[in-house]
């Protein structure tokens, strides 16, 4: 398998994008016996729309012309909030998920100091990747049938881990 590449994800490439999340969250609706997960239920138009937002970028990996894994990322102040982490079904487990939490430090205004993300309270697989990352679980939250752990990263003054943190690769980032 050839490195992936990572760039932003614009809206010419929604209907790719969005056949990539579906495919992730197949999984996860399974897992619940939920099919109305958003990320599954969200139109092409309300994709378009969000990726059109001034406050949300959505990362992606790429391999060759596929897109194979995104992030999105939204900024309000000092705060950014990933979420729908997605890699296509075909390639999980081989880090592409870990190196987009990774590129998303690329991305952040200088202002961030935090980095928030929410998955499922029962998502253990999702859990464990954003702790190996340095995200600590904060608190959680009910919404309709799902149960959310919500998990903090806080970063340093250059936008990368605290001093005395390192990431995966067990290097200080």
């Amino acid at each position: 398998m050839s490195e992936p590449r990572f760039d932003t994800v614009d809206v010419e490439h929604a209907g790719e994008l969005l056949t990539v999340r579906r495919a992730a969250f197949v999984t996860e609706a399974q897992l619940y016996g939920n099919p109305h997960l958003p990320a599954l239920t969200q139109s092409l138009e309300e994709l378009v729309a969000d990726m059109e937002r001034e406050d949300v970028v959505t990362i992606g990996a790429w391999i060759g012309p596929r897109l194979v894994g995104s992030v999105r990322v939204e900024f309000e102040g000092k705060r950014a909030t990933l979420g729908r982490l997605a890699v296509a079904p075909d390639l999980q487990g081989r880090g592409i998920g870990s190196q987009l939490l990774m590129e998303v430090l690329h991305y952040l205004p200088e202002e961030t100091s935090e980095v928030w993300v929410f998955t499922a309270e029962d998502s253990r697989a999702n859990i464990s990747l954003y702790e190996k990352e340095g995200y600590e679980h904060q608190h959680t939250e009910t919404s309709g049938d799902l149960t959310y752990a919500y998990l903090r990263r806080l970063l340093g003054e250059d936008g990368g881990p605290l001093d005395g943190e390192f990431g995966a690769d067990g290097e200080d980032d």
